[in-house]
Order: structure tokens, then sequence, then C-alpha cells
């Protein structure tokens, strides 16, 4: 070994420097592989929004476009299995038309952390700037009269699993409803849209209606996720008299549990009850929330679990208020329908 081999440049009898190994071919293009498709949060600031970069927005929505926007809007966040079972019919479509509308500023994305343990939470999307002025702009209005404010965002709300959760409940409605003969997701009013119809009497979590084989029901969803206590979810049912005395309507209060045990327990508290109350477990499985999971509360002796559309049955002796003369539709948007589900309602006020 020569004196110009040794990393002292003497004679001593040290070793050559170590040359740092080289990354495998392999990981070095994993990690450019990752760096594509790492998550970023939700920018801080959008592009501004000009009269000739709306056009240009305008003029590459598609109609589906619109209605992802319009539920983004309405129910807040949908994750990508979500809006798959709502719009599209496989994961690769539907992730790659979400990213077209990502670079448009249609939309945001995150991704929330799911905990240790408990792997990646899947992608969240949330309506962004641009495409609220296009929802705007399409309804002929404001962004302020749209209700659009993204100084509160989702992706930091304390409530965002209950909203997903929610949401997840409809989602397998609508994928349920694309994949069978004459059913479909009538109405679904979210939260807010609950609030501003009937907020001074009762706040569900959702309004629904949903029809299937001929069978039509309307209901309000309680998605319960096991963080309140029973007595304060039970004393729920007294606002729900409230409004049902002032409305004149008796429509169906749904309890979507998290647990056997949780929906046991629920029931003892619902079985005086003497408005339409159901209960069901959380479940994906078979139809959904639209298969044989609820149970009419208080059950009668033998009762079995009735699927959703069919649970009208579940009370002989009330007379739920459906209106009869609902047309047939599968459009989720449809102004005329929800303003005839809500007629009787405003006529009721309007006294």
């Amino acid at each position: 070994m020569s004196m110009s081999d040794k990393p002292c440049g003497c004679s001593c009898t040290c070793q050559p420097a170590k040359q740092p190994a080289k990354q495998p071919a392999t990981r070095q293009a994993a990690a450019r592989k990752l760096s594509r498709f790492t998550i970023q949060p939700i920018p801080a600031a959008q592009p501004r929004l000009d009269h000739t970069a709306l056009m240009t927005l305008a003029a590459r929505l598609t109609e589906r476009d619109y209605q992802i926007l319009d539920h983004l809007h309405h129910h807040r966040v949908l994750t990508t299995h979500q809006l798959q079972r709502i719009f599209f019919t496989i994961a690769q479509a539907t992730r790659a038309r979400m990213t077209i509308l990502l670079q448009l500023n249609a939309v945001t994305r995150f991704r929330p952390w799911a905990g240790y343990g408990s792997g990646s939470a899947p992608i969240h999307w949330a309506l962004g700037k641009a495409g609220a002025a296009a929802l705007a702009a399409r309804h002929g209005t404001t962004l302020k009269e749209l209700g659009y404010n993204p100084d509160i965002p989702i992706a930091v709300s304390s409530r965002l699993n209950h909203q997903v959760g929610v949401n997840d409940f409809f989602s397998h409605l609508h994928h349920h409803a694309r994949h069978t003969p004459h059913a479909a997701v009538r109405a679904w009013l979210s939260e807010r849209q609950c609030a501003k119809q009937w907020g001074d009497l009762a706040r569900p979590d959702a309004y629904g209606c949903w029809q299937d084989n001929g069978h039509q029901i309307d209901f309000f969803l309680e998605h319960d996720t096991g963080t309140e206590t029973l007595k304060r979810v039970a004393d729920k049912l007294h606002d729900y008299r409230n409004l049902t005395d002032a409305t004149g309507i008796t429509t169906p209060i749904l309890f979507w549990l998290p647990n056997p045990a949780r929906e046991t327990n629920l029931r003892k508290l619902l079985a005086s009850s003497d408005l339409p109350v159901a209960t069901a477990v959380h479940t994906t499985h078979g139809d959904g929330p639209a298969g044989p999971v609820w149970l009419p509360a208080p059950a009668r002796a033998g009762q079995t679990r009735i699927r959703l559309a069919n649970l009208n049955r579940g009370w002989p002796h009330l007379t739920l208020g459906r209106n009869p003369e609902q047309p047939a539709s599968t459009d989720d948007h449809d102004d005329e329908l929800l303003d005839r589900i809500f007629a009787a309602e405003d006529e009721t006020e309007n006294k």
C-alpha cells in the first residue's frame, strides 16, 4: 500500500478511509416515488381568482365535477373511498379526476393522523376557493352568500371523525343505489342544512330520504361515535318531540351506533319513547345501512331486524309524515323535490 492510499498520508499501518456506501438503485427509485405521493397540507393561500381564471376553470369542469364540489360544500369533507362510492367506479379514476381538480385549485386535500399502529388514513378532500367560486357563479351568488369560509378548515376540526362517519353512512347508501335497480338516495341534507331548517327545534346529524324496491322512508340520522353519555344521546328525543309537535310531521329517528353493547344499553333508554326510533350498529357488510340491520324501538316480541326502506313497518300504530305525492327522482340536488319534502313544515311555521 502506498502512502497516498492511506488516510493520514504517513507510513503507519492505519487503514484506508472508507468511502460512503452508495444507495441501491431500487432504494433511490423508491425515494423518488415516495416524494411524488407525499400528501401536502392545505395551502395557507391559493392563487387569486379573476374573471379570466374563473372562465378557464369553468371550461374544465364537468357536470360530475360540479356535483362533487356541491357535495364537498354541503358535507364539508369526503374521503377518496367515499367519492368513489358516490361518483366513480374504480379507485384509479377517482384519484385521477380528483388530482386534476386539485391542480385547478377547485379542491384541497389532507391526510389526518391515524394514530400509531393504525396505518395511513385515507386522503380527505375539501372544497377549494376556486371550486367555491365556480359553484357561486353557477348558482348566481357570491362566495359570502354561498357560505364558503376557508378560515374554518375541517382538517383541524374536533368533529372531523364524526363528519366523516355521517358521510360514510350516506356514501354506502349511494353505492348500494348505484348497483341496485329502483334504489335511490332521494335527499341528503347535511347537519348545517338541517340546522338552517330546524335549528331552533332539533339538530340532527343529517336528514335522508331513501327509496328501495318500491318503498320509501324519510329519516333523521344520529351518528353515534361513543363520545357522549347514553343519557345525553337519549335526551335528544325531547328535541325531536318538539319538532314533531311544531310541524305535525312524524319522522323516524335512526341511531347508528359503534358497537352492539352500546346499542343494547341505549335501547333500554329508548323503550318508553312514543316516537318512531330504530337502532343499528355500524356495518359495511352486505348492503350496509340499506340492509336488514335496523331494529325498531321498542321491538315487538319476535321482532327481527328490518331493511332501511321497510322500516315503516316497524311502527304500524304511527302515521309517518311522508308525502305520497313525491315524484320518483334520483337527483340529489333536485330543489323541487326538497321543496315538496319541506312544504308541510313551511306551511306550519307560517301559520
